[in-house]
């Protein structure tokens, strides 16, 4: 059966584009604005949504998305809550792909199985778990694989033509580059090499290559489009929900508009690469 992230990067294929891929931590800065922020993404121009699982000690993310966890866990979210997010974002949407990203230990304190069955009924379509090596695979990428889910796996800079095939055993939906090394939003990537590593990741898979860490302006994006079937942002857009804030830190009327103008100005950038 083709996923909703199959069916979405073969559409875009089509068009001759490549996808906006644009990640927000469910449950910031409350459950309510969180919603309301997913619901609104797709309208401004995101073509596949990254929901981040809020977790105490996200070692691969920088001090933005580790904020917006933190703000997510003080304002009470918890997997259960995320999982609802999505449900109550299915009922006015059931085409924008859903990828849950975030570390394995909430997942393994719910109940693997547990945890795949509430998320396929709540709409979910891929997982990107970034603490489970490839040599663990049987702990939940084959499960989730066999429950109908896109497994996306990450690549590096450090990944080479040994490695590769590895991460990409049973990978699915598409693959993720990551276009620096170090921690989320720390740098900005370079085209030139970004669009070589996309090509030598292709001599290993047929599967589209999204590529993200640091994709702050349309204009990063409209650069790393021509290179990739996918531009990935995340810092840039959970910076803008933390400055929209009030003093105390709670969501105000300019919340949900600041995330959205910037990503409509995202997808202009990656809409304007033709191919």
């Amino acid at each position: 059966m083709t996923t909703r992230i199959e069916k979405r990067f073969a559409a875009l294929k089509q068009e001759g584009r490549a996808a906006l891929v644009t990640f927000v931590t469910a449950g910031d800065p409350d459950a309510e604005t969180s919603l309301a922020i997913a619901k609104a993404l797709p309208g401004a121009g995101a073509d596949v949504i990254e929901l981040g699982m809020p977790f105490t000690d996200p070692m691969a993310d920088g001090p933005a998305v580790q904020a917006a966890g933190l703000r997510a866990l003080n304002a009470g979210q918890t997997m259960r809550k995320t999982l609802a997010l999505v449900r109550e974002f299915r009922k006015g949407d059931d085409t924008t792909p859903i990828v849950l990203m975030g570390y394995y230990n909430p997942i393994y304190i719910y109940g693997v199985e547990k945890f795949l069955a509430d998320a396929k009924s709540a709409g979910v379509d891929g997982f990107i778990v970034v603490d489970v090596p490839t040599e663990e695979d049987d702990e939940f990428c084959i499960p989730a694989l066999k429950a109908g889910f896109n497994f996306i796996r990450l690549a590096t800079p450090t990944s080479d033509d040994k490695r590769l095939p590895v991460i990409l055993k049973n990978t699915s939906g598409f693959v993720y580059y990551v276009s620096i090394t170090g921690i989320t939003g720390a740098a900005t990537p370079d085209p030139a090499k970004v669009k070589e590593a996309v090509a030598r990741i292709k001599r290993h898979t047929d599967l589209p290559v999204a590529v993200g860490f640091g994709v702050k302006t349309a204009e990063h994006a409209r650069a790393i489009a021509e290179g990739a079937d996918g531009v990935v942002v995340g810092s840039v857009l959970v910076d803008a929900v933390r400055q929209s804030l009030d003093e105390p830190g709670k969501a105000t009327g300019a919340t949900v508009k600041a995330v959205t103008d910037l990503v409509a100005e995202l997808a202009r950038g990656v809409r304007s690469v033709r191919k």
